[in-house]
């Protein structure tokens, strides 16, 4: 049975000791970087080597480095605190493999769109698969070297986000801004979560 605590550090309260949270975004977007920098277990990967059969169907015009890609999923693990433990899920980042989603989102508290700012379209798919299930999410702009940088609100207002949805910017492969990202999304949902029950007429844990 899943516990609850309160963290006065990182102010989260009524918060499972086991979470699940899925890692969304679009082909190439640093989403297997992500868990990989931030997993405190030695990551579990799917990926396959892109090959022919590919070509006109993954876009690799801005990652020509990329030689695999994840088919089913990325897992990996991290610790918040004595009582949070956080249960990474990478998704595939094709629409082909948009099938996997259903089973990946079962039980999740919330997600992370990863977004590159020279592809933002490919945030799309997505934020809409989140938006459709009311399932609370942030979106973490991973700022590649050499990219244009742009603000939370610039991005914010090309993807049409709602503005109680966060946008932070961050860097996938580093360990303590990835942390950043998990934690704005862990109080996000738990603010999604208190207002459902005030709509609902639920009475509320107090602080």
């Amino acid at each position: 049975m899943p516990s609850t605590s309160f963290d006065p550090r990182a102010g989260l309260q009524a918060v499972p000791r086991a979470t699940k949270i899925l890692i969304a975004g679009g082909f190439g977007v640093g989403k297997t970087t992500l868990v990989g920098a931030v997993s405190e277990v030695q990551p579990l990967r799917t990926e396959e080597v892109l090959t022919e059969v590919s070509v006109g169907i993954d876009n690799v015009d801005l990652v020509q480095g990329k030689s695999t890609t994840t088919v089913a999923m990325d897992f990996g693990r991290i610790t918040i605190t004595d009582a949070l433990v956080l249960y990474l899920f990478g998704t595939p980042g094709q629409q082909r493999f948009l099938f996997v989603w259903d089973e990946l989102a079962l039980g999740a508290l919330g997600a992370v769109v990863l977004a590159d700012t020279r592809r933002l379209r490919d945030s799309f798919p997505s934020i809409d698969y989140f938006e459709e299930r009311d399932i609370p999410f942030v979106v973490g702009v991973n700022c590649f070297d050499g990219a244009q940088r742009y603000n939370t609100e610039e991005v914010r207002g090309a993807l049409a986000l709602d503005v109680d949805v966060p946008v932070i910017l961050c860097d996938a492969r580093d360990r303590s801004s990835v942390k950043n990202v998990l934690i704005a999304l862990l109080r996000h949902a738990q603010t999604v979560a208190k207002q459902r029950r005030e709509a609902a007429g639920s009475p509320t844990i107090p602080a």
